[in-house]
């Protein structure tokens, strides 16, 4: 596009113009509407920015003047305000830069008023004026059209992110010269493609459980919360295979529909871990943070709210290795989102909220050493040291988790034996059967949990009723194990999951047996 002359933006002098521009900004997933609003008049050159803008929104002012530059627009004669309404809403991020750059323009008369009344824009600005790909594209557009807006301007390099929003016309450019052109009428850009979803299962780097030898308690106990969504927690000495049977979880859950497939992508593009050449996350997230991780770092927080790694594996796997590692404070920071599905970071200003409705995956060593209880292994700690180490974790923290199971070492005859033990496709088509017979089961009853473990107290009373000898067995069970009223509603839901793999309607006293099997596992530990 030519420059402009000179004279087509002199404005008389003391005239004030205005003009406006629609964005974003993002606290959590909620996407925030932000009015650009902009002043401006011949005069002693400034350029002031309000309306609680951080140090990267006020820094805009560089790169919105370097971006005019080079459509021929000097500021240096001009008395510049800029206004982002709320005033009381924290704006953070180069995401307001394009915005900002309109809205300028349309004050000092280079682009028509009612070209920026419909549209929202999204980018950050290089000194060339080109565009730059921002965080939380997605959500935004989401919010966006939630709002009624119907068209919007996103940089290129997010455009197969923006293509998963339907019922909403993308534009995207490259730079800001392509975007003035548009809005003047002289030059269209070009809307994004739907970004297409293929469904794919996580893969194991050439693992499969086929390869596991022995462990059939593990493996089952795999099945079964893969089945449910449920917790599960592995007890055992090193050696036993507690973090291979983990990475294999993944392996054995259905994959991402476009639904849960957005869900993830949106909490993902918030912290920048979209691939701008996909778009989507395609997979369900496996995450496995290091013991040392900050209670922010697990749960989510920080100045500006991002996504913690519970929120990271939202609808797939958070596997916690050497759980009693761990801050006492980051696992009770836990609790709530395990319970809940949600996250809720408060601020003086603001609550963040992201999702977290992972499948939580622990390993813990029974012992500091690691060998109580090994069969030819002696260990070196007392019955104290045993104790305090696993008094770091909570029993309402161990009520959370659904499943727990001991992985003892391998028996060597195991490692030896010929033939090769069940395949992971052979147990998945198990799991996704299971899935579905809770699915359909759901729609038919019009329950609000498609999975088992997300059953609320009064669907459980709908789809799992108890026979005489299960009530029975329960509440033996619950008598003579002292367990909570968490734990009881627990060990329903995983004989419920247990009845779907047996392919049966009715929860029976074997299904209920397994589930309370599952609470067994170590006394000191679970009791």
């Amino acid at each position: 596009m030519a420059a402009p002359h000179s004279s087509a933006l002199t404005l008389p002098d003391r005239a004030l113009r205005s003009a406006t521009a629609h964005t974003s900004v993002l606290v959590g997933l909620e996407a925030n509407p932000i009015t650009v609003e902009v002043t401006c008049s011949r005069g002693p050159a400034f350029f002031q920015l309000v309306g609680l803008a951080e140090a990267a929104v006020r820094e805009a002012r560089v790169r919105v003047a370097a971006s005019l530059s080079r459509l021929g627009v000097l500021l240096d004669e001009h008395a510049v305000t800029v206004n982002l309404a709320p005033a009381d809403l924290k704006k953070r991020g180069a995401g307001l830069d394009v915005a900002i750059a309109l809205a300028l323009l349309g004050a000092l008369g280079r682009l028509p008023s009612p070209a920026l009344a419909d549209v929202i824009v999204l980018g950050e600005l290089g000194l060339d004026g080109g565009l730059r790909a921002v965080r939380g594209v997605l959500p935004q557009l989401l919010g966006a059209r939630a709002r009624g807006v119907r068209q919007a301007i996103v940089p290129a390099s997010n455009a197969r992110e923006a293509g998963l929003v339907g019922e909403m016309t993308v534009l995207v450019a490259t730079e800001l010269e392509g975007i003035v052109a548009h809005l003047a009428g002289v030059r269209p850009l070009n809307s994004v493609s739907p970004t297409p979803h293929t469904p794919s299962i996580e893969g194991s780097g050439g693992l499969d459980l086929c390869r596991v030898r022995g462990q059939s308690s593990a493996r089952r106990a795999l099945e079964v919360a893969a089945a449910g969504a449920h917790n599960l927690l592995m007890i055992g000495p090193p050696g036993g295979g507690k973090t291979l049977l983990a990475r294999l979880v993944p392996t054995l859950l259905p994959p991402l529909d476009l639904g849960e497939a957005i869900e993830v992508t949106a909490v993902h593009s918030v912290a920048g871990l979209v691939d701008a050449e996909v778009g989507v996350v395609k997979v369900r997230p496996f995450r496995a943070p290091h013991h040392s991780v900050s209670d922010a770092g697990l749960v989510g927080g920080g100045d500006s709210p991002r996504p913690g790694e519970v929120s990271l594996a939202h609808r797939g796997v958070l596997f916690l290795d050497e759980l009693a590692e761990f801050r006492r404070s980051a696992l009770e920071a836990l609790r709530q989102p395990l319970e809940d599905g949600v996250v809720c970071i408060a601020r003086a200003r603001s609550r963040a909220w992201f999702p977290a409705r992972p499948m939580l995956v622990a390993a813990v060593n029974p012992c500091p050493c690691g060998y109580r209880g090994h069969p030819s292994r002696e260990c070196s700690c007392s019955s104290q040291a045993a104790l305090r180490y696993l008094s770091r974790l909570s029993g309402p923290l161990l009520d959370r988790i659904d499943v727990h199971v001991s992985v003892p070492p391998v028996d060597p005859r195991a490692l030896i034996s010929p033939g090769l033990a069940e395949s992971t496709s052979a147990v998945r088509a198990r799991v996704l059967a299971a899935r579905q017979r809770a699915s359909k089961r759901a729609g038919e009853l019009g329950l609000g949990a498609t999975v088992n473990a997300a059953l609320t107290d009064a669907e459980l009373e709908r789809v799992v009723a108890l026979d005489t000898e299960s009530r029975q067995l329960l509440e033996h069970a619950v008598a003579r194990l002292g367990l909570s009223a968490r734990a009881f509603t627990r060990i329903r839901r995983v004989a419920r999951t247990i009845a779907d793999l047996e392919e049966q309607r009715d929860v029976r006293a074997p299904h209920v047996a397994e589930a309370i099997q599952g609470r067994l596992v170590d006394q000191g530990l679970c009791g």
